[in-house]
């Protein structure tokens, strides 16, 4: 996975523009009520989506590719990026009041998916506050390749996504207090100035006194 988006940001640079996501602007509004001082940003790209949240928090942006990295601590200068695997936090003890996830949790496999979640609450405070975006079996995506695992389909080789219903997303975040769900579309201006609008779901809530604690 790591050579893949290497290649990637090498020949596309900020492949999905420069504009950040509706979803982390409403995740700063509900951070922001909620007293937030700390945020945890896994899968962070190169920064498209940490700038909007460094100008307020403390945030540390972990990332797998090391160009996106580069990227990164060009864009957004006031967060703390890490070059590493959020599944490796060896070289990380903090917690957080907060964790912005965005179109992360779909890459993986069911198995995958359930330890990544679990990581990442793992890295909250008690009673933190996460928001995690995901692609919904309504994007016209869905069903795309071979199916591999329930709504999880092969779409080029060695790359999958998974497409989350409503329930499905409700099962993965069973651990915790979740406290909305709901759907939004999103439109991705690529670097090549191509367009495409994916419909996404989004969920926020906050860790049990149980999840938060390694």
């Amino acid at each position: 996975m790591k050579e893949y988006w290497n290649n990637r940001f090498i020949h596309e640079g900020h492949i999905w523009g420069r504009q950040p996501s509706k979803t982390v602007i409403d995740a700063k509004r509900i951070f922001a009520l909620n007293s937030v001082k700390t945020v945890l940003v896994p899968g962070a790209g190169y920064g498209r989506n940490t700038k909007i949240l460094s100008d307020t928090f403390q945030v540390d942006a972990i990332e797998i590719s090391s160009e996106a990295v580069l990227l990164g601590r060009q864009w957004d200068t006031g967060s703390h990026f890490i070059e590493g695997s959020i599944f490796d936090l060896s070289f990380n003890n903090k917690r957080y009041d907060a964790i912005y996830c965005y179109d992360l949790i779909h890459l993986f496999t069911k198995s995958e998916r359930m330890r990544l979640i679990k990581t990442c609450i793992q890295q909250l405070n008690e009673g933190g506050i996460y928001y995690f975006t995901c692609f919904s079996n309504e994007d016209e995506s869905f069903g795309v390749g071979k199916e591999v695992e329930y709504n999880t389909f092969e779409y080029k080789k060695g790359k999958i996504s998974h497409f989350f219903d409503e329930d499905d997303l409700i099962n993965h975040f069973s651990e915790t207090e979740i406290k909305e769900i709901g759907e939004v579309e999103e439109v991705f201006e690529y670097s090549n100035d191509v367009s495409r609008t994916y419909k996404l779901r989004y969920i926020y809530g906050r860790s049990n006194s149980n999840t938060s604690k390694v």
